[in-house]
């Protein structure tokens, strides 16, 4: 990735973080004909039922730290990555041993979905062919009883 596709990211991120920024589910392209992928959401409802029909998912949990930290659980299975450092993990287990074509589920605890919808375009554009975010994230997710385990200690 060349340096202004990376500044433009981080500037996009910035935006999205701060609230400054509405993502849509649409492709976007930037000056330099790179596209930003389409993101798709899935419900809680379709989720709990690929649990329920034990359906390979994986589940990145992009909660931020205080999100994150203030909670003593996570949904079941979930790995969680800070969305800053996400990239970068990939190269390293857990995130490496993961098939890209294996459909993975991003979630989090933000308004609109912004930080997974981040997420899932880092995925989308390092090969992942599966990816959705979570629609309503985490507060979604335990008002629909989703099923839930306790972080890791550590």
């Amino acid at each position: 990735m060349n340096f202004k596709r990376m500044m433009e990211l981080r500037i996009l991120l910035l935006l999205v973080m701060t609230g400054g920024l509405v993502l849509v589910a649409e492709a976007q392209t930037t000056n330099d004909q790179q596209s930003v992928p389409a993101v798709q959401l899935i419900t809680t409802a379709e989720l709990k039922e690929k649990f329920s029909s034990n359906e390979p998912v994986t589940i990145i949990d992009v909660r931020a730290a205080d999100s994150y930290g203030n909670s003593e659980t996570r949904i079941k299975g979930a790995i969680h990555v800070k969305l800053r450092r996400l990239k970068s993990r990939l190269v390293y287990p857990p995130l490496k041993d993961v098939p890209r074509d294996r459909e993975v589920v991003t979630y989090c605890a933000c308004q609109g979905e912004h930080s997974s919808i981040v997420a899932a375009q880092i995925l989308l554009t390092s090969g992942f062919k599966r990816v959705r975010a979570l629609k309503g994230g985490w507060h979604e997710w335990l008002k629909a009883s989703g099923q839930v385990e306790p972080k890791p200690k550590g």
